[in-house]
């Protein structure tokens, strides 16, 4: 499995910081070549089930994915969603952790994921372009 952490702080409220990045469309924004459906009507809770489509032309691979984990920041609590990946190509998982504090929202995005048939010695490489590229999104989605 590639495994990568991507941590940021933001000025933005633990709510307004977790509605940008649970939500799922706007996460295709911001990756070029890919879109994101959601197929269980909202709001997202467990058991909301998404695919992001990443293609050009007519080669490309689904991920789907289902929300497994859903706690929404309040009061003295830390917002948390689990994702877990459910394809052929994409296997693993992503977590979701939003914690406001001292006028601040800390962020940490965590994700194991392997993709299909990559051997195991490129997992380094592919945890280190995953991460910046989701680095970049997160970045992306709490700028707005």
């Amino acid at each position: 499995m590639s495994a990568f952490r991507i941590d940021r702080t933001t000025p933005l409220s633990a709510d307004e910081a977790w509605r940008r990045l649970t939500d799922w469309p706007a996460h295709a924004d911001q990756v070029p070549l890919t879109t994101i459906s959601v197929l269980t009507p909202g709001p997202t809770r467990v058991g909301t089930v998404l695919v992001a489509r990443s293609a050009l032309g007519a080669a490309g691979f689904d991920d789907p994915m289902e929300v497994v984990r859903w706690q929404p920041p309040a009061p003295g609590l830390s917002g948390h969603c689990r994702l877990e990946k459910r394809g052929r190509t994409v296997t693993g998982w992503a977590e979701i952790q939003v914690r406001g504090e001292a006028g601040l929202t800390r962020v940490r995005w965590e994700e194991e994921l392997r993709v299909g048939r990559l051997p195991r010695l490129l997992d380094p490489l592919t945890a280190r372009a995953a991460q910046a590229v989701f680095g970049r999104v997160v970045g992306r989605l709490l700028r707005g």
